[in-house]
């Protein structure tokens, strides 16, 4: 159940917090499964901002529903880069994107610095034409907001851990739709920044 395991992710992040004296956000779940013990122990991968940056971190929650809804946070630690059971997607024929730790990895194979194609729903081209579109809106003295219609066309060039994003977008804004190519930039340390973009009317 979704809402149960965002309703433990939230719990989470609010225990944390308490203990902590911090001010993480929950942005989403990565990550869940669970095991079953005397009860239940969830373990969840979370997606958390921290002062305006992107971090991972890997929470394990017990719970025994039987016991007043018990529910107990047992671990809540954040995740390096290098020091996570990496999940990889592929984007392009031999470059993958780990949505846990957020990091890249070339094939031993590939050339680095290659333009390639890549899938149009890969998290990672999500991912950054969503900043694109959130840096347009900012630049923009529209009072309609954008919304990503499609994406049409992406390439990615990776290059150690950071990335580059070439990308085709179609928006909207109210009733009309605007083509715009835009080239996202992504640090080796998750951050996004709108380096390009063109209007095609």
């Amino acid at each position: 159940d979704s809402n149960e395991i965002d309703s433990l992710a939230q719990f989470a992040v609010d225990q944390h917090n308490t203990k902590e004296n911090a001010l993480l956000e929950l942005v989403k779940v990565v990550k869940a499964e669970e095991q079953v013990v005397s009860g239940k122990l969830h373990h969840l991968t979370l997606e958390v901002m921290d002062a305006g940056k992107k971090k991972i971190y890997e929470a394990k929650i017990w719970v025994k529903p039987w016991l007043n809804n018990f529910k107990e946070l047992q671990e809540f630690r954040h995740i390096e880069d290098g020091n996570c059971d990496c999940l990889f997607y592929a984007i392009g024929r031999r470059r993958y994107y780990c949505i846990v730790c957020v990091r890249y990895e070339s094939d031993e194979k590939a050339a680095g610095g290659e333009w390639e194609s890549v899938g149009l729903e890969d998290p990672a081209v999500q991912d950054a034409a969503r900043h694109a579109i959130k840096t347009i809106q900012q630049r923009s003295n529209s009072l309609l907001p954008y919304e990503l219609s499609e994406v049409l066309h992406a390439s990615v060039q990776v290059v150690d851990s950071s990335a580059k994003f070439d990308m085709f977008l179609k928006l909207k804004r109210g009733e009309k739709e605007e083509k715009v190519t835009v080239e996202v930039h992504r640090s080796e340390e998750g951050n996004f920044i709108l380096a390009k973009m063109e209007d095609h009317h």
